[in-house]
């Protein structure tokens, strides 16, 4: 659990949540190592949510608007 403490990559974080997945599809781990991974991945989790929502936000599209300057639209707008 002491690796989500440090600042990983959302890549790192990824390949970490793939390795927790792998582990507790074993199903060989003790309860309370099999528990703290879990928790560990929850933790990871909602990181890698968070990064996502704040790549999203900052994503934009520009087109250009009436006056044929170039307006900034929100991601979501894209079709």
């Amino acid at each position: 659990m002491a690796e989500t403490k440090k600042k990983l990559s959302f890549e790192q974080q990824m390949a970490r949540i793939e390795e927790i997945v792998r582990a507790l599809e074993k199903g060989d781990r003790p309860l309370e190592e099999a528990l703290s991974l879990f928790e560990e991945g929850t933790a990871l989790i909602k990181s890698c949510g968070t990064l996502l929502n704040e790549a999203e936000q900052r994503v934009v599209k520009l087109q250009k608007g009436e006056d044929g300057e170039p307006v900034e639209l929100p991601f979501e707008t894209i079709e």
